[in-house]
């Protein structure tokens, strides 16, 4: 029997290609703001259920954005939107949970004063780079499309 990724196990792959982006891309900057070549990245434990929620609210979206016929760069600014949503939504549920928001744009980053943001929440400065994650995350979706787990009888006493 073969079958295509549950809902579940694509969460956990949406969750866990967040967070490694996340860490990848805070390393990169780390240069910048530590004025050191460690490279340091860091995520949050909260980043992979957020980050899984993709499963449920951007593939449903995709399909259905597809099937409408928008065109690539019309999707990837919807994403950017969409982004944006997710992260005002569970920034503030974080904040109502624990107090805080781990992302907070609204405290200065080293040197720099704070960025332009809303609530701590969303920074505008951002939306290039969430088109492009858009982007990226259409051609993991095809991936898990693609992927097949044949689901094979282990001897004659399997069920």
């Amino acid at each position: 029997m073969t079958r295509t990724l549950s809902k579940g196990q694509r969460f956990v792959v949406y969750g866990l290609a967040g967070w490694c982006s996340e860490i990848f891309f805070t390393g990169l900057r780390s240069r910048g703001r530590d004025r050191n070549w460690r490279l340091t990245g860091h995520t949050y434990l909260w980043m992979l259920p957020i980050y899984g929620i993709a499963a449920y609210a951007f593939e449903p979206a995709h399909d259905a954005a597809r099937a409408a016929g928008w065109p690539w760069w019309q999707r990837a600014a919807a994403w950017a939107g969409g982004i944006y949503v997710i992260e005002a939504a569970s920034g503030e549920a974080l904040r109502a949970i624990s107090g805080e928001v781990p992302w907070d744009y609204s405290r200065p980053r080293g040197q720099k004063p704070a960025p332009l943001n809303w609530r701590g929440l969303v920074r505008p400065a951002y939306a290039p780079t969430w088109f492009v994650v858009g982007v990226g995350m259409e051609q993991l979706r095809a991936v898990l499309d693609r992927i097949e787990i044949h689901d094979e009888m282990a001897g004659p006493d399997a069920q």
